[in-house]
């Protein structure tokens, strides 16, 4: 058994990630640190494939533009996809990536998450979509998943490792829209993942569109989260603070099999559609589903290992605050916040990254208190706190516990380039252990009504502090007499025991996500077109809001397609970058990466003085091999604007961090003249003077 484990998710990506978990059904004592670990030699990967959005109708060579969207005319669309562009994607990537996955990277992957969205955008009023092509589409995928990871030469056409899928919110029609369970469309897919879901759960499945996988037998489980009953374009749900909404029925049933989880000594690994991405001004959740998600994160952070994304398109990750949470004083609290726009252009897509990056300026310096070994006594004088405690306690002690992490992938549908993560995690000590593929699960029976559970809540009251009152300030911290919470329906989850160690998600063990490895597909290199410079002036299209890509308006000099053999190449990986520098993917290092990001003065090593030019140092080899090649999509970006509305800040030094994050965001799409925009040394705001919009497609952001 190797001693890293490895997954795919594909949500419209297919996301890798193979967690193991902690060892025991209970927790007395740290698991072994990573550093006393041997590393292996060979460790396995696993592919992220976010948002496949496979298009039926895509036609190679056809106009990019809103009314032709890859469908009609004659123009830059290529034969793997028209890259940067409002287009889905052509079955002849899908087959290919699927092909590649095959041949690289199925044989060391132990299970796969695929999180969604695979049909087509409705951007096309021609082609409006209709039920039966949503789901032929979904089916066809399915189809695929089980084709690539299944023995070609058993006739029951078995899985070989489990696939856990999950809703997009353009699986069904209307798109957003999911009513409450039983209905037909979850009946139908119930019948589409047939062998995903496992048969006891199905029922359940029916009943709201979630289940889990114990993907390692006794140790690791990985839950699909049903999203869009927390997507606050579901205009059919009200949130998940009523127990008359499905939100809040599939809150209590996490609730219910994370403490079974616990029990048992398991790990989980939570993953959805939809993102919980939250700003100071928008969010994607309803805010009461928000608060939920994060506090049971935060009572539940001994057994959950990480959470896994898509839906976005963008290569990021956020961290949610514990601090804001404020459900437990009513049951719709905290600040007003707007829904993310149905289409954001690149410029609404940054000013949600400069969101992040405002929001993390004001994390608290890591680096005083992590570099020291936290588990070292104070050697302050008595009664007076240290700046290490002062800072251990603004990130929630030694293992930054008052946050918590999620990951979002980039997509495989090429509003960018076509991407795909490998994943690694640490299994260490679990050695013996067999994988789901190889042993027959016996799933514990779902026939009890958890709804109807309140008087036994307190079963799972075994002697943890239950924090009743955490609010947005935790004004009541440290007294004695807490307040009870005034929602009668909230039902707070048991936080850790005291005696508990940190979990895989903050501590480096056992399960603990190591680091992973992002792929790239260069289509502007592989669709091999010569392209004559369109007659349409920059005006116009920035005046768009359809997205025709980074050749628009451009026609093909061949008659006829002549594309590369078809490959994923890497972009960057994680253990060796030299900008990030993550020790692993544990919560306190991305805190530390994400204080870094956010520093518009930037550190000592993390600044860039001066020119553009400066920034070539930035680029990955691979891109600039393949510059040499193709166009010039590879440049990096300067995204050193500030909104208007905003605390201002003046920029002196370059953080080449910010860049670098900002950068693989759009996987390495924007182009050069788009960076000398950016990069102009404007005294007061260099972006009020940048017009051109790329926009998402429906509710993508």
């Amino acid at each position: 058994m190797r001693t890293l484990a490895t997954l795919i998710a594909a949500c419209t990506c297919l996301l890798q990630n193979s967690c193991a978990t902690p060892i025991g059904s209970t927790q007395n004592a740290l698991q072994i640190p990573l550093e006393d670990l041997t590393s292996p030699s060979s460790p396995p990967s696993h592919q992220h494939i976010p948002d496949l959005h496979p298009d039926p109708f895509y036609k190679a060579q056809s106009s990019t533009e809103e009314d032709d969207a890859c469908h009609r005319g004659r123009g830059a669309a290529g034969v793997y996809g028209a890259e940067s562009s409002d287009c889905d994607t052509p079955f002849a990537l899908v087959n290919a990536t699927f092909e590649w996955i095959e041949k690289n990277i199925r044989d060391t992957v132990d299970f796969v998450i695929w999180t969604g969205d695979s049909a087509r955008h409705d951007s096309d009023e021609q082609m409006p979509r209709n039920q039966d092509e949503v789901l032929k589409t979904n089916r066809w995928i399915a189809g695929k998943f089980a084709e690539t990871f299944s023995k070609s030469d058993d006739p029951k056409n078995a899985l070989t490792i489990p696939i856990i899928s999950t809703f997009g919110n353009n699986d069904i029609l209307p798109h957003n829209i999911l009513l409450a369970g039983p209905n037909k469309w979850l009946k139908t897919y119930t019948d589409i993942w047939d062998k995903f879901i496992p048969e006891e759960q199905r029922h359940g499945f029916e009943r709201g569109g979630w289940y889990y996988v114990e993907v390692i037998p006794h140790k690791l489980a990985v839950f699909s989260l049903n999203t869009l009953y927390f997507f606050s374009h579901n205009a059919a749900v009200d949130g998940c603070a009523l127990r008359s909404e499905p939100g809040y029925e599939h809150f209590e049933w996490l609730r219910i099999q994370l403490q079974f989880m616990r029990e048992r000594g398991m790990k989980a690994i939570l993953t959805g559609h939809v993102p919980p991405a939250r700003t100071d001004s928008k969010q994607l959740w309803d805010e009461t589903c928000w608060q939920k998600y994060t506090l049971w994160l935060k009572q539940y952070r001994d057994v959950v290992v990480g959470g896994i994304y898509g839906h976005m398109n963008i290569d990021h990750f956020m961290l949610q605050d514990n601090r804001e949470i404020g459900i437990l004083e009513s049951a719709t609290s905290g600040e007003v916040r707007g829904l993310m726009a149905d289409e954001f252009s690149v410029q609404s897509a940054n000013d949600y990254l400069e969101e992040l990056r405002e929001h993390w300026s004001d994390l608290p310096d890591p680096a005083a208190a992590i570099k020291e070994n936290p588990t070292k006594k104070n050697k302050g004088k008595k009664g007076k706190k240290s700046k290490k405690d002062k800072l251990l306690k603004k990130i929630g002690g030694p293992w930054g516990e008052r946050y918590s992490l999620t990951n979002v992938g980039p997509s495989v549908v090429p509003n960018y380039f076509p991407t795909l993560r490998v994943i690694e995690y640490n299994i260490t000590g679990l050695d013996q252990v067999v994988t789901a593929s190889t042993e027959k699960l016996h799933w514990p029976a779902e026939d009890y009504d958890f709804m109807d559970e309140e008087e036994n809540h307190s079963e799972f009251d075994d002697g943890a502090d239950n924090d009743l009152s955490i609010s947005k300030k935790q004004e009541t911290e440290g007294k004695k007499h807490k307040k009870k919470p005034t929602n009668p329906d909230l039902l707070v989850p048991s936080p850790p025991s005291k005696s508990s160690p940190p979990g895989p998600a903050y501590s480096p063990q056992t399960l603990t996500m190591l680091g992973y490895t992002q792929y790239f597909a260069n289509l502007t290199f592989l669709n091999n077109v010569d392209y004559i410079d369109p007659d349409v002036s920059e005006d116009n299209i920035d005046a768009e809001k359809w997205h025709g890509g980074k050749h628009k308006g451009k026609h093909p000099k061949n008659k006829g397609p002549n594309p590369k053999p078809f490959q994923y190449q890497v972009e960057y990986d994680t253990f060796t970058d030299p900008i990030y520098k993550l020790k692993d993917m544990t919560v306190r290092s991305y805190i530390k990466l994400a204080h870094r990001i956010g520093q518009y003065k930037p550190e000592k090593g993390d600044e860039i003085d001066g020119m553009l030019e400066d920034l070539e140092d930035l680029e990955d080899d691979v891109f600039e091999d393949d510059a040499n090649k193709s166009d010039s999509y590879d440049d990096e970006v300067n995204t050193e604007k500030k909104h208007k509305h905003k605390k201002h800040h003046r920029q002196h030094e370059k953080n080449k961090v910010w860049l670098r994050f900002i950068r693989r965001a759009f996987v390495g799409t924007l182009e050069e003249e788009e960076l000398h925009n950016f990069d102009k040394p404007l005294q007061i705001d260099p972006w009020e003077q940048y017009t051109e919009t790329v926009d998402f497609h429906d509710d993508e952001l």
